[in-house]
Formats: C-alpha cells, sequence, structure tokens
C-alpha cells in the first residue's frame, strides 16, 4: 500500500519580498494564520521563518518567533519546523539562534554551500515597498550561501545532538546528497531522515523533471530505506514537481517561500489555497495526506511536547 503523502507548508521564507505580493506574511500575527490556515487545510509540517513586522526583512531573532511559534503550536497539531538558513547573509549562530531557543521538533539544515542567486527578480519590480529589498537582491550576485562540513557538523551537534531535533535536510544540488551520505556513514545522521529535493534556485539543480528522477535514484541508491524524501520547485514549477514526487511515492512541499503563484500569472492569496490545491492532486491521484501523527511516527521526532515554546 503506497504511503501517505507528507506535506510541508512554508508560508513566508526568506528569499521573497513584500513588494512581491500583498499576501506575503509579515507580521508574528500574519504568519501565525498563514501557518494555522495551511495546517487545517492538510499540512503536517510548518516550515517557518521570521520576518521584521515593520520592513519584512528576513530577521533571526529569537524574541520574533517567540510571537507566532506558542500561537501555531496551541492552534494546531502540525509539526513546527524552524530554519536554520535564516536569511541569506546571516551568520551561522543567527541561522541557529531561533532553533537554539525553541528547541522544535524539527528544523532545516541545508547540506551544502553554493552559490544562492535570486539576483534576477530585480527585473520584475521597479517600485519598491522598502530600501533593503533591491539591495539584498543585488547582493547575491556576489554570493555564496556557506554551509561548510564544519558548520554542518557544529548545526549536527548543537541542535540535533543537544536538543533532539531532527531536520529537514535540503539538498540544492547531487553533490548535497553525497555531503548527506558522508554525515550518515560517520554516524551523526541516524535514520529515519527527512530529505528535501530543491529544484529551480540559480546556483542549485535545475527545474527539469529528469534532474528529479536522476535526484531520486541517487538518493535510494545511497540511503535504501534509511530516508524519507520530498521535492519543492521555485516559481512555475511548484506544483508539477510536488505532483512529480507524489506519483513517485514521495512526499512534498509548497507555500509562499517557495512559489508567490496558484496559477499563471496569479497570485495566490494565502498558503492555504496551494496547499488545498495540492491536496486535491494528490487525492485525486488515490493518494492520501498524511496526518501530523503520520508525520511524526515515519520521521520519528521527539513529539510537540518535548518543545520549549
Amino acid at each position: 500500500m503506497a504511503k501517505s503523502v507528507i506535506i510541508t507548508c512554508a508560508p513566508t521564507g526568506g528569499i521573497h519580498t513584500p513588494t512581491m505580493s500583498p499576501h506575503l506574511p509579515i507580521t508574528p500575527q500574519q504568519i501565525s494564520t498563514a501557518a494555522i490556515e495551511a495546517a487545517d487545510a492538510g499540512a503536517s509540517i510548518i516550515h517557518l521563518h521570521a520576518r521584521d513586522p515593520e520592513t519584512g526583512k528576513p530577521d533571526p531573532r529569537p524574541e520574533t518567533f517567540m510571537q507566532f511559534l506558542p500561537v501555531i503550536k496551541q492552534s494546531t497539531d502540525a509539526v513546527i519546523n524552524i530554519s536554520t538558513g535564516g536569511g541569506l547573509g546571516m551568520t551561522i549562530d543567527e541561522r541557529l539562534a531561533a532553533a537554539v531557543h525553541a528547541s522544535p521538533e524539527m528544523a532545516s539544515m541545508n547540506m551544502g554551500s553554493m552559490n544562492f542567486g535570486i539576483f534576477p527578480m530585480l527585473d520584475k519590480y521597479s517600485d519598491w515597498k522598502h530600501d533593503w529589498e533591491p539591495e539584498f537582491l543585488d547582493m547575491t550576485r556576489d554570493f555564496i550561501f556557506p554551509n561548510t562540513f564544519k558548520s554542518i557538523e557544529y548545526v549536527l551537534k548543537e541542535l540535533g545532538q543537544t536538543h533532539g531535533t531532527k531536520f529537514e535536510f535540503e539538498c540544492y544540488d547531487l553533490g548535497h546528497l553525497y555531503n548527506l551520505a558522508w554525515f550518515v556513514d560517520n554516524g551523526l545522521i541516524k535514520p529515519p531522515f527527512f530529505i528535501q529535493m530543491v529544484f529551480g534556485i540559480l546556483g542549485g539543480v535545475g527545474a527539469d523533471p529528469d534532474n528529479l528522477m536522476h535526484m531520486h535514484t541517487i538518493a535510494e541508491k545511497l540511503f535504501g530505506e534509511d530516508y524519507e524524501w520530498s521535492v519543492l520547485a521555485a516559481g512555475r514549477h511548484q506544483m508539477p514537481f510536488a505532483t512529480q514526487s507524489a506519483m513517485l511515492g514521495g512526499n512534498l512541499r509548497v507555500g509562499l517561500e517557495d512559489s508567490l503563484y496558484i496559477g499563471k500569472g496569479e497570485l495566490a492569496e494565502s498558503n492555504a489555497q496551494q496547499v488545498t490545491k495540492i491536496r486535491s492532486i494528490i487525492e485525486t491521484l488515490g493518494l492520501t495526506v498524511a496526518t501530523p501523527p503520520e508525520a511524526r511516527k515515519r520521521l520519528g521526532l521527539k513529539g510537540g511536547d518535548m518543545v520549549r515554546f
């Protein structure tokens, strides 16, 4: 029997800026509402970033996260997953601060350093709500998102071993799977673990269905039955790649972090709208959507009663 499909929703992220969509959650209240609505629509994992409520700029401060983490936890049984990617340009300690403070069930972990180019979005807009937005995008022309072996090991020990937090291992390219395999082989990552394959970011693997098939094939060779896998794709590729993953027996991620749209040229009005759409596709395929307890069991999570919020 096919496994149920775990839907992760990433409501806001640290890439899109306020100018790009009036529906992007910015304030703690907006992030709370977006997360709760997404969970109600069928997402069993909520992947969270924080933003400065005045400017919308990515914000690593634990006190900002703590304005919405308890609200979400009290309102839904979804697994709360705190980003350690933070915002481009943050130090590793800034990126880790909220997760170390909150001790969540899950956190994200990028599995390799890479060029991370979001500067092409500059060409799509001319009037900006905030001065920081074009500067933030433009700096990625000469930017490497650092995730060295040393920093990955630091996160695995500081957050994983100390807090019992499990990870959404974000793999933006084939080499990231082999980086992950090195840590598995050396005993720093133990099954079951959760791999998020990421497609369509400039600097990472392209959003070509053949790339998805190849990365899945390599992951199967490297990890066998020890892992769960999921797929996200940027922009217009979001729904097709999520659908392909479900058809192949995988899981998937949607949300305004990854795409601001619900259809061609149509901005999504909420994260729940994207969750609802992919849930309909999953169920049309004859598959079922995983509940939070199912996700916890399959991913070996410590439970919502073991967090610090």
